[in-house]
């Protein structure tokens, strides 16, 4: 396995901070791992182009420096859904470019950590969803689910999507984004019962802690490494190809 893609429950629910805790993680062990996200609104402009925050994190913890083109290819100012920054910029998010900018990662490190954009359903275009994006680069996925008040339903929906989508779902993260949640321990339970993934780990409410610290509450050992896994992802890698390209077929005619 070359690389996971985390999504989450839904925007803020603190995919970069788990993005961020797995590459350290990754690095622990002598690995040489990059951090990747393919496409970021809420941008600022800077001498070199429009830079994300968390984006900027990524590649700051990649174990080389990569050329932020890579680490985020898509990149758009307002702070919106991408697929209406992208309209509004008159640009065209395309899977292509996305793996291009993946495979160039891959080959300088031993493993990349792709983090979504919002949840797993967010568009990217007319036909195109984040969901879209694991399936192009033959990834499997770490769903981050934000600990408050809803979650049990936000993260079963998502888990329901990415096994109907041919998503191969790893496992899952807990992170309390509410410090004043209520039954959070009951709510994990019953999140432990209903997803059929193993939980990688458990985050507190942490005002900053660096990616060492969030390392300590992951458990990637926890991640199944079944060759099944492999042949799934190799099929929903294959049908990703195949829709993308009956798309541009229908766009060229």
């Amino acid at each position: 396995m070359h690389g996971l893609f985390v999504t989450g429950t839904d925007t803020g629910c603190g995919k970069t901070e788990i993005s961020l805790g797995l590459m350290a993680a990754v690095q622990t062990t002598g690995a040489k791992v990059l951090g990747m996200k393919p496409v970021a609104s809420g941008c600022t402009p800077s001498p070199d182009g429009l830079r994300n925050d968390d984006a900027v994190r990524l590649r700051a913890q990649g174990s080389s420096e990569a050329p932020y083109g890579l680490v985020n290819p898509y990149a758009f100012a307002p702070p919106i859904a991408p697929h209406i920054a992208a309209g509004e910029a008159g640009i065209e998010i395309r899977l292509p470019t996305i793996e291009q900018a993946y495979r160039a990662l891959a080959g300088e490190a031993d493993q990349v950590i792709v983090e979504g954009v919002g949840g797993w359903r967010v568009p990217l275009g007319p036909n195109l969803f984040v969901s879209d994006i694991p399936g192009a680069l033959g990834l499997p996925v770490i769903l981050v689910v934000g600990l408050k008040l809803g979650c049990i339903n936000h993260a079963l929906l998502t888990v329901e999507s990415i096994q109907s989508t041919g998503g191969v779902l790893l496992g899952w993260v807990a992170n309390q984004v509410d410090p004043t949640m209520l039954s959070r321990d009951a709510n994990l339970a019953t999140l432990a019962a209903l997803i059929d993934a193993p939980c990688l780990g458990v985050l507190p409410w942490l005002e900053a802690a660096t990616p060492s610290e969030l390392a300590g509450y992951l458990h990637p050992e926890l991640i199944d490494l079944q060759p099944r896994h492999a042949a799934k992802l190799a099929t929903v890698q294959t049908r990703t190809e195949t829709r993308s390209e009956a798309r541009t077929g229908k766009r060229r005619a």
